[in-house]
């Protein structure tokens, strides 16, 4: 297969996305580098190494500190920044990985959502939305090297809307102010675009198992909830109609938390491998993807039906 994008820069190659994204960039044939806090190669959950792995040039590099990643972004076609984090704790990334249920359940109910002492910045605020404007800034002010004359895109891992309330609204409206100055940004740079790919439930049955029995319940429940003839009244059409006629909105800028519960029950999972794919697609120009990619915009690029048979080459 073709390259879609010759070569890309992946921010946070190393976790559970953008170690996806890393592989089917590969497969794809692209080069990547990733850069991280760490700088260390990717390893499953069990500890082992997989063959891609040394197919790519891991860095260690901070996206708030543009000075550490420079010399990078002259290179690269492309950059997809995976970097962000569901709860203000971000000790709960590493109950995933292992598993436990109790320690994320744990993380869940000591989430904290309130302001911090003496200013200082939330998880949410340095890593859903400083990391990347401070990315997309350093990359639209880098200067290609010769032959780099595409249009350049910088892909921001956003989310859908389908926390809430179990998570923080703080969560949600970062990843839109990201969005939007990402937006602000690019928008007056002809040779620049935003892509922003919107996933629900990101689950992988091996690599995520906690993630399997949720996702499974909430694909069942976006199966009915597309079968079902429009004249019938649907839970997500009730809840969404509470929260947008009954219910006050979240505050000023977010909606009720209802509408929240309405797009997790109709807005199908998405399997973190055609999560990668769609975002590799995205880099194609012939394409010309730019915005917001949602799941099923994802599931129609990667040739996944709404009744969930495959027409992708995905690796799941």
């Amino acid at each position: 297969m073709s390259a879609l994008s010759q070569k890309i820069l992946v921010v946070g190659g190393n976790g559970f996305v953008g170690s996806a994204v890393c592989k089917m960039a590969l497969a794809r044939g692209m080069e990547v580098t990733s850069i991280s806090s760490s700088g260390k190669p990717y390893k499953t959950p069990q500890g082992h190494t997989p063959a891609w792995v040394e197919r790519v040039e891991w860095r260690k590099a901070d996206a708030m500190n543009p000075e550490s990643y420079a010399d990078i972004l002259p290179g690269v076609d492309a950059v997809v920044h995976t970097v962000g984090t569901l709860l203000d704790n971000t000790q709960y990334k590493q109950r995933m990985q292992e598993g436990d249920i109790m320690g994320f359940i744990k993380s869940l109910a000591g989430r904290g959502s309130g302001p911090l002492a003496g200013g200082q910045r939330s998880a949410y605020d340095t890593l859903n939305y400083e990391s990347a404007v401070r990315m997309c800034e350093a990359f639209v002010a880098s200067q290609p090297v010769s032959g780099l004359t595409r249009v350049r895109p910088f892909v921001y891992v956003s989310a859908e809307d389908i926390n809430r309330p179990i998570i923080p609204v703080r969560y949600l409206e970062t990843k839109r102010e990201a969005e939007k100055r990402i937006e602000e940004i690019v928008q007056d740079r002809p040779q620049y675009k935003g892509v922003y790919v919107r996933p629900s439930i990101i689950y992988h049955p091996h690599i995520r198992p906690m993630t399997t029995i949720p996702a499974t319940i909430f694909d069942v429940s976006a199966r009915i909830h597309d079968a079902a003839p429009s004249y019938i009244p649907m839970p997500s059409s009730v809840l969404r109609w509470l929260g947008t006629s009954v219910l006050p909105n979240a505050t000023d800028k977010t909606p009720s938390a209802l509408n929240s519960m309405a797009n997790l029950l109709s807005t199908p999972p998405i399997h973190v491998d055609h999560l990668a794919e769609a975002i590799c697609i995205s880099l194609d120009p012939a394409k010309d993807i730019r915005g917001v990619v949602g799941v099923r915009d994802m599931r129609q690029l990667i040739g996944l039906s709404q009744t969930g048979s495959e027409e992708s080459t995905a690796n799941t």
